[in-house]
């Protein structure tokens, strides 16, 4: 209890400190979230001083932060400049979205390169762990937006097995729809599943590798310890302390989207409102997205932390 209460209160100043840069970058970025307007003859000068202070623009920089900050504080995430719409929905509208696509392909990669990566490490040299190889590092060197083109054009243009445009409006309410469903998210996740379980998998077999070199395997197999009791109660416990780490940095990108992949599919998810966002100024959305993100981090990275001591009995918190 004393390591997570001293943890919490190195991240609250963290947070803060996040939250001052976020605002600050933002605030002094170039753009205007009023240029929009500035073509429109029918908006003179005056009523875009209006729409200027009425959107707080008017105010010196710190305290458009105190009023952002202790706004953000009560779960007032604000309103979009653009929209007039408050962020809070317009994040509610969107994570749907982005849960379905980026949760699921991040699920599977999990549950795929853990194991591959297990395999591979101690098959070393095989035949099969080569074909790992292989595949991880095709995985890993294309890029996903170049993936995910591929895909469009094998089974969207040529053979026309699946749409290559995500259709939001669609609801589950059969078969054919829940059918639908299933075939409009099957790229974007192989597309995702592909780059996060390359990475997932060579992270997983490079610490499975190393742990096998270590003095403490000698010793347990020296105590007549068989080769299943080894690999599960001392070798995979320790080799994950470190893949634990690159999977509680990863899940905050569940939340925040997928920004090159929702834009190949056109999916209306988080990452596609930031990237909206940003073309068009409007900071109270990407403020709201970042902070989110960033707070995330803090809290996964503190989980990562506790996690350790269950993983490896030598981790002593303090």
């Amino acid at each position: 209890m004393n390591y997570l209460a001293k943890r919490i209160l190195i991240s609250l100043p963290t947070l803060l400190t996040i939250s001052v840069v976020i605002f600050l970058i933002l605030a002094l970025a170039p753009g205007d979230p009023l240029s929009e307007f500035a073509s429109n003859p029918n908006i003179t000068q005056e009523v875009r001083e209006n729409l200027r202070q009425s959107l707080g623009l008017d105010k010196p920089i710190y305290i458009r932060y105190f009023k952002w900050l202790f706004a953000f504080l009560q779960g007032n995430l604000g309103y979009s400049f653009s929209s007039r719409s408050p962020v809070f929905d317009l994040i509610l509208q969107r994570l749907p979205n982005t849960l379905m696509i980026v949760g699921v392909a991040y699920f599977l990669s999990v549950l795929m390169a853990i194991p591959l990566g297990l395999i591979s490490a101690i098959k070393r040299y095989s035949f099969l762990d080569n074909i790992i190889t292989i595949i991880s590092f095709f995985g890993y060197s294309i890029p996903p937006f170049f993936s995910g083109l591929l895909l469009i054009i094998i089974f969207s243009v040529q053979l026309k097995w699946l749409p290559f445009i995500y259709d939001s409006n669609l609801e589950i309410i059969n078969f054919a729809t829940f059918f639908a469903q299933i075939k409009q998210s099957i790229m974007p996740i192989m597309v995702l599943s592909l780059y996060q379980t390359a990475i997932l998998m060579r992270f997983m077999r490079s610490s499975v590798t190393e742990e096998l070199s270590h003095d403490y395997v000698r010793t347990a197999y020296s105590k007549g310890l068989n080769s299943y009791q080894v690999l599960v109660n001392h070798i995979f416990r320790n080799a994950l302390i470190p893949v634990i780490t690159l999977i509680a940095l990863d899940i905050p990108s569940i939340f925040t989207g997928a920004l090159v992949t929702e834009q190949i599919f056109r999916i209306p998810g988080i990452g596609a409102l930031l990237i909206d966002s940003i073309y068009r100024s409007d900071t109270p959305v990407i403020m709201a997205i970042a902070m989110i993100y960033g707070i995330l981090i803090v809290i996964f990275n503190l989980i990562a932390d506790l996690t350790y001591s269950w993983l490896d009995p030598r981790v002593k918190l303090h």
